[in-house]
C-alpha cells in the first residue's frame, strides 16, 4: 500500500477507505462476511470528480460558454479519460478481484478500472476532505487542462448529441435492451434512437461502455 500511495500523492491516515476502494464487487461477493466493494465509493467518487471537474473549468475558460464545458467535463471525466490514470498510476496491480474476474482479464478491463479511480477519489476525500480530493484530481486527471492542454475527443456519446442536435434532432436516448453473463462478467447491449426511428447497438463490460460503443456504432452509421 504504501508502494501505491506514493503513485497517488496521498498517504492515508486510515487505510481501511484504500483497500475499500480496490475491492471489486466479485471478490467482495466471496468474501460477504468480511469485505464491502468498492460501489458506494465510485458512487461518491464520481460526484466529488464532477464538481472539481467544473469548479476547474469554470476558473480557467471565464468565457467558455456552457455547452462546452458541458462537452469539455464530459471528456475530462469519461471511461476513456479515467482508464488511462488507472493505467498510469497501475491501479489493476492492487485491486481485488474474485477468481473468475481475474481469470478473464478484469485488471485490464477499462470500465472496472475506471471505476477504480472514482472509488480512490471518494477514498481520498473521506480520508482527508475536499482539498486532499481536489489535489489529486488536479494531479492526476486535470493536469492537461490546467497546462493548456485540451483532452482527445473520446466521449461518443457527447459527439453524436452534438451532431444530431446540429441538424435539428432530439438529443439521443439510450436503453439497455439486454444482460448476459454471470454477475462477476456481465455483457451489456445498449440501444440508442436516432432521429429517423432507427435504433443502433453496441456492447460492453458495463452499461457505460455499452453506450459508448451504440454511440460510436451510430456515428458510424451517420457518416456512412
Amino acid at each position: 500500500m504504501q508502494a501505491l500511495e506514493q503513485r497517488l500523492g496521498y498517504t492515508f491516515a486510515d487505510r481501511s477507505w484504500l483497500d475499500t476502494a480496490l475491492t471489486h464487487s466479485s471478490f467482495a461477493n466471496e468474501k460477504p462476511q468480511t469485505r464491502h466493494s468498492n460501489e458506494r465509493l465510485e458512487f461518491l467518487g464520481d460526484a466529488v470528480l464532477g464538481f472539481c471537474a467544473a469548479k476547474t473549468i469554470c476558473r480557467l475558460y471565464p468565457d467558455m460558454p456552457e455547452g462546452d464545458m458541458t462537452r469539455l467535463r464530459s471528456e475530462l471525466v469519461c471511461e476513456a479519460s479515467l482508464h488511462q490514470v488507472a493505467l498510469a498510476l497501475g491501479l489493476g496491480e492492487y485491486i481485488h478481484l474474485g477468481k473468475n474476474e481475474q481469470c478473464n482479464g478484469g485488471r485490464t478491463r477499462p470500465s472496472i478500472l475506471a471505476d477504480c479511480v472514482e472509488a480512490v477519489i471518494a477514498a481520498i476525500y473521506m480520508d482527508g476532505g475536499l482539498d486532499s480530493a481536489e489535489r489529486f484530481i488536479a494531479d492526476h486527471i486535470l493536469s492537461d487542462i490546467r497546462s493548456g492542454r485540451r483532452p482527445a475527443r473520446t466521449d461518443y456519446k457527447t459527439q453524436l448529441q452534438e451532431k444530431l442536435q446540429r441538424f435539428g434532432g432530439t438529443a439521443p436516448v439510450y436503453t439497455i435492451v439486454d444482460e448476459s453473463g454471470p454477475d462477476h462478467n456481465k455483457t451489456f447491449t445498449a440501444s440508442v434512437a436516432l432521429h429517423d426511428g432507427a435504433a443502433v447497438r453496441g456492447m460492453g463490460k458495463s452499461k457505460k461502455e455499452a453506450e459508448q460503443a451504440a454511440a460510436k456504432a451510430a456515428l458510424e452509421q451517420l457518416e456512412s
